[in-house]
């Protein structure tokens, strides 16, 4: 792949990354929290019919109606699936903030550095898409247990 071609599919990587995380944060904001930090709750009517309360929750963030809130199932997951999607986004703006960097970096770490620039960047990036991929598989599995509590 040409260089200009890679450069312009991280740029717009990154530009995707920052779109989603403006999002999440104003649906956030929003919504009062996100479903990750929320939870479902399991009750049953006089009639002994189950029924399946869906809370989100914000660390920071406090509704008028106080910290806690019950949304919709669908509003529910949605908010859930968007905390997962952070991770890969994440994960996928700093390796391309890293490729794009990648000429500066190899010229400023040169043979008297600690690290050579090379190296110092195949260890972020590693590091960045092992722990991004793992927090994402734990998110999911997270969600699916809750799911089909």
């Amino acid at each position: 792949m040409q260089r200009r071609t890679r450069n312009i599919i991280c740029i717009w990587v990154i530009f995707g990354g920052l779109i989603n995380i403006l999002a999440y944060t104003i649906l956030y904001a929003e919504l009062g929290g996100d479903a990750k930090n929320g939870w479902k709750e399991i009750i049953h009517d006089d009639s002994g019919n189950r029924i399946e309360q869906y809370y989100i929750t914000g660390h920071f963030l406090r509704a008028g109606t106080g910290r806690d809130r019950a949304v919709p199932q669908w509003v529910w997951i949605y908010s859930y699936l968007h905390s997962i999607s952070l991770w890969p986004t994440q994960g996928a703006m700093v390796i391309c903030m890293l490729i794009l960097a990648r000429p500066h970096i190899i010229a400023t770490m040169t043979e008297g550095s600690w690290i050579r620039g090379p190296t110092f960047i195949t260890i972020v990036i590693t590091l960045t898409a092992v722990l991004c991929s793992a927090f994402t598989i734990l998110f999911t599995i997270q969600f699916v247990t809750e799911l089909l509590r």
